[in-house]
């Protein structure tokens, strides 16, 4: 018999997905736009904003020290609250350094101060992943993983847009300050919340936490093609927002229209994307779900040619916006879903971070040749070339499903 959606929606765990995924979304937005903002308001030079995108590395290398998490258990409140406990005092204190930080006296120590904020932020995202993963059934996955995701965006919208906002009547440091202490919201969830039951073991030794996490994996039959399709589902979906910024004002588009549409229908459709696809994973599953929001993700990029075509049409933008938000919201919860699934739980916090790290890969090496792309064949050719660069994922999906299935006896 079916729990009902709204029970399960309203159930204890899934409170704790999207209080921890606030809490990993708000540090993000504040050692990169928000603190460029601060530089620029400081007079700093330009090349030196430049250089600041380098503090931002953890958040790519994270499975690097990953194995840490999976193999060492702190005396209190188990094996990932006592980390999370850890990390999320030490990242409100450094947040709180940075905003005692002065960009336009002390460029270098901001830089260190934002480095500190990354690397520990981007050690939470690595035990709130493990932790969703360990505390949350297959089933519970698509919509755990949609709340995580939509209380990120809500963390990053409080940060980005109300960070802005509010220093607009506040000084810098203030509200550096007001969001250290908007993270006390992931402590208390930390502090309530229960520790995951442990019932596949931990690595005993360092090495073992280290090498047995990528052995695992590979000696995995089909475990090439499973990575390869973590690489290209959401490829073409990349590849045509990589460039949206510059379509919409080659379009004859102002920044205020796209701002309004964007902020008003775009991020309410991505977050309505993810409740509705996390409710559908409920109902039929990660592998008909990856099937459908793959090819309605695909489907909705054509929308760009289309308004290519009509122009400078603001129902056309404001239509497309809001299809492609609303169905990359939902091909990311079955996408997030599928890879907690391929996790071994004894390493939870290392192959997840592995495998987060290559669903980012393809974004970095499609963002340089997409501009040439777009020159050469115009709009709306490069659209529909960005819709049939999803096809190649979707025709992994017959051998995915078939080892989801192997697996799952």
């Amino acid at each position: 018999m079916h729990t009902p959606f709204s029970r399960q929606l309203l159930s204890p765990r899934m409170a704790v997905a999207f209080l921890m995924g606030f809490s990993c979304g708000v540090p993000l937005l504040l050692t990169s736009s928000v603190l460029q903002a601060w530089m620029s308001e400081r007079q700093v030079d330009l090349s030196v904003i430049g250089l600041y995108s380098l503090v931002g590395l953890p958040y790519t290398l994270k499975f690097i020290w990953a194995p840490i998490f999976d193999r060492f258990t702190l005396p209190l409140f188990g094996r990932r609250r006592g980390w999370l406990l850890v990390l999320q005092l030490l990242l409100i204190l450094a947040l709180a350094a940075l905003g005692l930080t002065d960009p336009g006296q002390t460029p270098w120590l901001v830089a260190l101060a934002a480095f500190f904020v990354t690397f520990f932020s981007a050690s939470q995202d690595i035990v709130v992943d493990a932790y969703r993963r360990e505390d949350l059934s297959d089933n519970q996955l698509g919509l755990g993983s949609s709340l995580y995701v939509n209380g990120y965006r809500v963390g990053m919208l409080l940060a980005g847009s109300g960070g802005l906002i509010l220093a607009d009547h506040m000084a810098f440091a203030q509200v550096y300050l007001l969001m250290a202490a908007s993270l006390l919201v992931g402590l208390l969830t930390t502090l309530l919340c229960r520790e995951p039951a442990l019932n596949e073991g931990i690595p005993r030794t360092f090495t073992e936490a280290v090498w047995e996490p990528f052995v695992e994996y590979f000696n995995r039959e089909s475990a090439l093609v499973l990575l390869l399709f973590i690489l290209l589902f959401k490829i073409g979906d990349q590849m045509a927002s990589t460039l949206t910024m510059p379509f919409y004002l080659d379009l004859g588009f102002s920044k205020t229209e796209i701002g309004t549409v964007a902020k008003l229908f775009g991020f309410w459709s991505v977050v309505a994307g993810g409740l509705i696809g996390g409710a559908i994973l409920l109902r039929i599953g990660i592998l008909r779900s990856l099937w459908i929001f793959g090819i309605l993700q695909a489907v909705s990029t054509l929308g760009f040619s289309v308004l290519a075509l009509l122009g400078d049409s603001l129902i056309g933008l404001v239509t497309v916006i809001m299809l492609e938000q609303l169905t990359g919201g939902m091909g990311t919860s079955a996408y997030v879903a599928y890879m907690a699934s391929l996790t071994n739980k004894r390493f939870t916090a290392t192959q997840y971070a592995l495998l987060s790290s290559c669903m980012g890969i393809p974004r970095v090496i499609i963002a340089a040749p997409a501009g040439w792309v777009a020159e050469g064949t115009g709009w709306s050719l490069f659209f529909v070339g960005c819709t049939l660069a999803a096809v190649p994922g979707l025709l992994l999906l017959p051998r995915v499903s078939a080892q989801y299935r192997r697996d799952a006896q």
